[in-house]
């Protein structure tokens, strides 16, 4: 994929962020935040109507958790790369919540209440994201080239053009391994792929 002039420039005003939050700088963490935030409310919305059909209301406060646990972050190469972070860590907040959920259903710990205020069954919803969640970590230990696809698609809500340039293979191949990937979860998950 070639870019154009305005996305040469949105790349290198993005990668002098990038810079910029790597050496630490003050209030770069925040500024690369302010400077994503429509996409990162747009990403987190895809992870929250992924794992809970019709909520809205916890999108917000997604994409605050994730900021909260990606601004220590010093490792990321490129704007690709930041969302792939970005979506990884939505996914594991709601994972966490799913666990945590689950687990007070038992009986077990303290009522934490974060991204699910006052919802109501989410027991049913908790137990579907746990399942996914394993059946994605069995199919990431035999092929974690088809994990990630996952990740990508799935979870962050990237095209096959996108994945296949965060991934650096041919849109062919993505096609293949998101393929091979649902079929590999439908089987997990005893559906139909």
């Amino acid at each position: 994929m070639s870019a154009g002039p305005d996305e040469s420039v949105a790349a290198s005003a993005f990668l002098a962020l990038l810079d910029s939050w790597q050496r630490s700088e003050p209030g770069a963490a925040d500024r690369v935040f302010a400077a994503l935030y429509e996409e990162l409310h747009r990403l987190a919305h895809h992870h929250i109507r992924r794992s809970r059909p019709g909520e809205t209301l916890c999108t917000t406060a997604l994409v605050h958790e994730a900021y909260l646990k990606l601004a220590p972050r010093a490792a990321v190469n490129d704007r690709r790369h930041f969302f792939a972070l970005a979506s990884r860590t939505m996914r594991q907040i709601l994972v966490d919540q799913a666990r945590r959920h689950h687990s007070q259903k038992r009986g077990g710990g303290l009522e934490i209440k974060t991204l699910d205020e006052g919802r109501e069954g989410t027991g049913v919803i908790a137990a579907e994201i746990l399942a996914l969640e394993e059946a994605l970590t069995r199919l990431s230990e035999v092929n974690d080239r088809l994990g990630q696809v996952v990740e990508l698609r799935f979870f962050g809500g990237l095209s096959i053009e996108e994945t296949a340039e965060v991934l650096g293979s041919s849109a062919a191949t993505v096609k293949r391994d998101w393929r091979a990937a649902r079929a590999f979860l439908a089987t997990a998950l005893g559906s139909p792929p």
